[in-house]
């Protein structure tokens, strides 16, 4: 019999097949080129800038420590942490699968019979010690196939990781450039306020030489109340950005401040977007969309393999005895070799609906990892086409701010001369205000577009995540 076995064993590992479809990513008819890039400018040669650390190309280091902290901190990266850990946890057991199971059990036993006719209860004694041991051969790759699946997660896994990575870091991009026009705002209203403050002296002056109403000055004071009543508003926008900023660092907004930022925003600096089909490769989202699609295909596999047979080997050696004192003697030495197998004849259909439950589960993946591409490239579009717009605003609104300061001045020294009445000063002093509060808040719109499209090109993320 044993040597029956010793034959049947290598015969039936020498058959070994894996059941299932084979993995393709799934296809998408990607375009050549992305269609807002047209006539934006041309990306600066591009091989100096920092590839991984995408932020840095901003030059600023108070946001560069940031995002260090960020890292360190954030309680969403260390959740999305968390779910690495426990892929990379289920890929190790699935793997274990292909080795056999060994346990080692120890028993010892006393029991007494029953007492017959007078006589007295026989005792006796019963002591073991085994090492036992199982495997199961993969026929079929069903563990294969497990194995492979939770391969594809782990991948996947790892780019979520990265993918919530890259959103914290473009959200606090965004963030702190909000701040930083806001910044830019307080500053342009500490001037306005002062200006105001100079023109409302200006007007009383008038009013009391005789030379204009009171409704000159009311109107001034007016104006100044307005301006200094945004500036507050100002505050508050500020303090929230800071407090939204101080949560994505692992921080209390009590414990957290940022120094108010010196200087105007300028041009953002521009992002080579490369090709549409980099996306595929670039943006962790899409990775992990496509190697969920490879876990679904693996699974249709560990489905379709419940319909063969299984085979199990297994052995056992020890020793056995009345007592401990006849352990490790030959004669108490055990041992045991056996094979089963077991095959699927009828299930009511239940086999047959999981295979089917699995070829949708993956039609499904396959859908969601098309619509992730789409998305992502809707997304590069999006924000290509936001900063080549808004740079040809800016350069209006800086033309219009010129004219509207040029026609402030005019006005005010006409109302020195007696020759303008303060209503148009006041006309002339809002239009400059607009534009010059425009202009530094689309430099701050100008660099949230440009956090996103980094992050929309996948940052400098690159091939398949690894573990941190």
């Amino acid at each position: 019999m044993n040597r029956h076995l010793l034959l049947i064993v290598p015969a039936l590992l020498a058959g070994c097949t894996t059941v299932g479809p084979d993995h393709r990513t799934p296809a998408m008819d990607l375009p050549a080129a992305y269609r807002a890039a047209d006539g934006w400018k041309p990306a600066e040669p591009s091989d100096h800038l920092p590839r991984g650390n995408w932020w840095r190309a901003y030059e600023d280091p108070a946001l560069d420590a940031l995002i260090e902290r960020l890292d360190r901190a954030n309680p969403d990266l260390q959740s999305a942490l968390g779910s690495f850990r426990q892929a990379r946890a289920a890929a190790a057991q699935a793997r274990a699968g292909f080795r056999p199971e060994v346990g080692l059990s120890a028993s010892a036993s006393r029991s007494r019979g029953t007492a017959i006719q007078g006589r007295s209860a026989n005792l006796s004694s019963t002591t073991q010690l085994a090492l036992d041991a199982s495997w199961e051969a993969d026929l079929w790759g069903r563990i294969a196939r497990e194995v492979e699946a939770a391969g594809a997660e782990l991948a996947g896994s790892g780019a979520d990781l990265a993918s919530v990575r890259l959103a914290l870091h473009a959200e606090l991009v965004q963030n702190y450039f909000q701040l930083r026009s806001t910044d830019g705002q307080r500053d342009l209203y500490a001037r306005t306020v002062a200006a105001y403050e100079r023109a409302y002296e200006v007007a009383g002056n008038r009013v009391a030489a005789g030379v204009a109403t009171h409704g000159d000055e009311v109107q001034a004071l007016a104006q100044l109340r307005a301006a200094q009543a945004q500036a507050v508003d100002l505050d508050l926008t500020r303090t929230q950005l800071q407090n939204a900023i101080a949560v994505l660092v692992g921080e209390a907004p009590s414990a957290f401040a940022l120094d108010v930022a010196a200087g105007e925003l300028v041009q953002p600096p521009s992002t080579p977007v490369g090709l549409p089909s980099a996306l595929l490769e670039r943006r962790p989202d899409v990775a992990a969309a496509e190697r969920r699609v490879a876990a679904a295909n693996a699974r249709i596999g560990v489905a379709q393999a419940a319909w063969f047979p299984s085979l199990t080997l297994s052995a056992s050696t020890g020793y056995a005895g009345n007592n401990f004192a006849q352990w490790f003697s030959a004669p108490a030495f055990v041992w045991s070799f056996g094979l089963s197998t077991a095959q699927a004849v009828f299930d009511g259909g239940r086999r047959d609906a999981q295979i089917e439950s699995a070829r949708a589960a993956h039609d499904i993946t396959v859908a969601q990892y098309r619509q992730t591409v789409l998305g992502a490239l809707q997304e590069v579009e999006d924000n290509l086409s936001a900063l080549r717009l808004l740079e040809d605003e800016a350069v209006l609104l800086a033309q219009a701010l010129a004219a509207s300061r040029e026609a402030e001045s005019l006005a005010l020294n006409r109302y020195r001369a007696g020759t303008a009445s303060y209503t148009e000063v006041i006309t002339a002093q809002t239009a400059a205000l607009n534009n010059a509060r425009s202009l530094v808040q689309l430099r701050g719109r100008q660099y949230s577009a440009s956090a996103l499209l980094n992050k929309a090109v996948g940052g400098g993320w690159e091939g398949a995540a690894a573990a941190p």
